[in-house]
């Protein structure tokens, strides 16, 4: 397992002098070609190919020119992003350490264990990370400004799908539609009283001496930050909700804040660093307890809503705008969006466990028993839903998956798009290759001049 792990995290890692070792030899790095300002390392062929071995994908024709392939075209997406001052936000490249590592951390079994295996803190890793996860969201997003304009019509859509053999068509997964009603439990005064009196003592203990990072660990509710010591990394005021950011970029350096108020709780703030008109801070954040009165009233509200629904007395619809809490679906009859598509359909695995787990009690038009959920901001709800509709597996069609279609047929659009966008800068770009890989069999001939 830790092979593999560490395989993973060179991958992520592409640093400028690395040793591989692979099984009993040793690969020596250099510079296999350059891309304007950029270069590529025989290591990062290497190292992609170690990893596609270790997970059992071995594809046809030359791994190696492929992986090479691949790396000349982010270098040039980089190269191009920075002349046209396409920028990423220190928010967006946190995020995205974040993710990386919480797979890392859960293959590997622990913060402490992949701490150990680099003999660095977590803040020290996320700091390695940094410039190489800048440079590929650069790439992704230079990708993006070049098809932004790209549009399909439904005679384009319909002209891509009769161009697909009959063979070659995927099969669409069992999706749902589903609808929620969701009450958020009252929390009492002496909840929040008590939530504040707790971080007023935090906030005396870390101002007589003790560490706030130690602090953030041991209490904090905002667990994807408490495992870095409460450290957001550097953001700008607009990554922050209001409450939060007017605090926070008012504080002196090491200043701890008294406590802030905003809609994911209470928080305590140390600022750690200002960098122009970003600021890294840290903080630890508590949520109130819900009393289980409350939680009972939530459930009961449900209940009476339910029984509404099923008398015909209001639609399913109705009642989400006239009672749900929820205010990204209640205008839309309660109607749940998919965050990973933008659709309207979910598959399973797509959902959060609570909801999933009421879902296949269901039948398409019923309703679900209430039951206890967690909410975008990590606040316990009490919801119900409604299958809307179910789609079964199948071979994809235009009538039952017209929009995964669609989605296929853009994608193929951009693609075509950002051929087109290559070839012509490759003739303005300076590229140079040196070694043996000027032999390859490129998708894109005019890497070679």
């Amino acid at each position: 397992m830790y092979r593999i792990v560490f395989i993973s995290i060179l991958l992520f890692l592409s640093l400028t002098s690395v040793q591989i070792k692979a099984q009993n030899d040793s690969i020596i790095d250099n510079v296999i070609a350059v891309v304007g300002n950029q270069i590529i390392l025989k290591s990062e062929v290497e190292e992609q190919l170690l990893q596609m071995q270790a997970r059992g994908m071995v594809g046809e024709g030359d791994q190696k020119c492929k992986i090479f392939e691949d790396l000349l075209l982010n270098k040039l997406l980089v190269v191009h992003a920075k002349i046209d001052s396409i920028e990423v936000s220190q928010k967006q490249v946190d995020s995205e350490i974040d993710g990386r590592l919480e797979t890392f951390i859960n293959q590997i079994g622990g913060p402490k264990e992949l701490e150990a295996y680099f003999g660095k803190s977590i803040p020290e890793i996320k700091e390695d990370f940094k410039p190489i996860v800048r440079e590929q969201l650069l790439a992704q997003k230079m990708r993006s400004e070049i098809t932004i304009d790209v549009k399909i019509t439904p005679s384009e859509v319909k002209s891509f799908y009769k161009s697909i053999p009959k063979d070659s068509l995927p099969i669409i997964n069992a999706n749902f539609e589903i609808a929620q009603i969701v009450i958020e439990p009252r929390i009492k005064k002496e909840q929040k009283n008590a939530v504040q009196n707790k971080l007023k003592t935090l906030r005396e203990r870390i101002v007589n001496g003790e560490n706030f990072s130690t602090l953030a660990v041991l209490y904090s509710d905002d667990k994807s930050s408490a495992k870095n010591g409460g450290e957001l990394g550097f953001v700008n005021k607009s990554d922050l909700v209001k409450e939060f950011s007017a605090v926070a970029f008012n504080l002196e350096k090491e200043e701890v804040s008294e406590i802030v108020e905003t809609e994911f709780g209470y928080h305590i703030i140390k600022l750690i660093e200002k960098r122009g008109n970003q600021i890294n801070v840290r903080h630890i954040l508590l949520i109130p307890k819900i009393a289980s009165d409350a939680k009972y009233k939530a459930r009961q509200q449900l209940d009476s809503i339910t029984k509404l629904i099923r008398l015909d007395s209001i639609t399913f619809g109705q009642a989400a705008l006239r009672f749900s809490q929820d205010d990204d679906t209640k205008k839309n009859e309660g109607l749940m969006i998919n965050p990973y598509t933008g659709a309207s359909k979910f598959e399973i695995k797509q959902l959060d466990p609570a909801t999933n787990y009421a879902l296949r009690n269901l039948d398409v038009g019923q309703i679900s028993e209430p039951f206890e959920a967690q909410n975008g901001k990590a606040k316990t709800v009490y919801k119900i839903i409604y299958k809307k509709s179910e789609t079964k597996p199948h071979t994809v069609n235009l009538t039952d998956d017209y929009q995964q279609v669609q989605d296929m047929a853009i994608a193929n659009k951009k693609q075509r798009v950002v051929k087109k966008w290559v070839e012509k800068k490759q003739k303005e770009t300076y590229v140079k290759i040196p070694g043996k890989f000027r032999k390859c069999s490129f998708d894109f001939p005019g890497w070679i001049k």
